[in-house]
C-alpha cells in the first residue's frame, strides 16, 4: 500500500542554503530541497533524531541586497539523503518573506493564500 501524504501546506522546490545550529552541532551552507509555511528539507545531514531542536537561518543574496530568515526548527522527518525540519517559531518579518517565497515559486498561489490565512488566524492574538 502506497504511503498517504499527510503535509497539509503546500511545498515548493526550493534550492537555497541554510545555516543549521544544533546543541554541540553546528552546518555552515546546507543545501535545500523543497520549502513550505511549515518547514524545509535540508539535504546531505545526518546523524540527527526526531524531534531534536535547532535554529535555522535561511540567507538569500542577490546582487545588491541579501535576506536572511531566522527560525526554530525541529527534526519531523529522517530520510536517507536528509532530514525534514518543522518550524516551531518564526519571527513576522520572516514569515511574511516566506510567504513571498512561496508564493513566487509556487505553481498554486490560490492554495497558498488558503494556508496563509489559516496561518495567520492560528496565531491571531485576541
Amino acid at each position: 500500500m502506497p504511503a498517504t501524504n499527510r503535509r497539509k501546506n503546500s511545498r515548493v522546490a526550493f534550492h537555497a542554503t541554510v545555516s543549521l545550529s544544533f546543541a554541540g552541532a553546528r552546518y555552515e551552507q546546507c543545501e535545500t530541497r523543497d520549502l513550505s509555511l511549515k518547514g524545509v528539507f535540508v539535504i546531505g545531514v545526518h546523524g540527527h533524531k526526531l524531534g531534536e531542536l535547532c535554529d535555522v537561518a535561511l540567507c538569500l543574496t542577490g546582487t545588491t541586497s541579501s535576506l536572511c530568515l531566522r527560525m526554530k526548527g525541529e527534526v519531523a522527518r529522517v530520510e536517507a539523503d536528509g532530514f525534514g525540519l518543522h518550524f516551531r517559531e518564526i519571527d513576522l518579518d520572516s514569515f511574511y518573506h516566506l510567504k513571498n517565497i512561496l508564493y513566487y515559486n509556487s505553481e498554486n498561489p490560490d492554495q497558498l493564500d488558503d494556508e496563509f490565512n489559516a496561518q495567520i488566524q492560528a496565531i491571531r492574538i485576541d
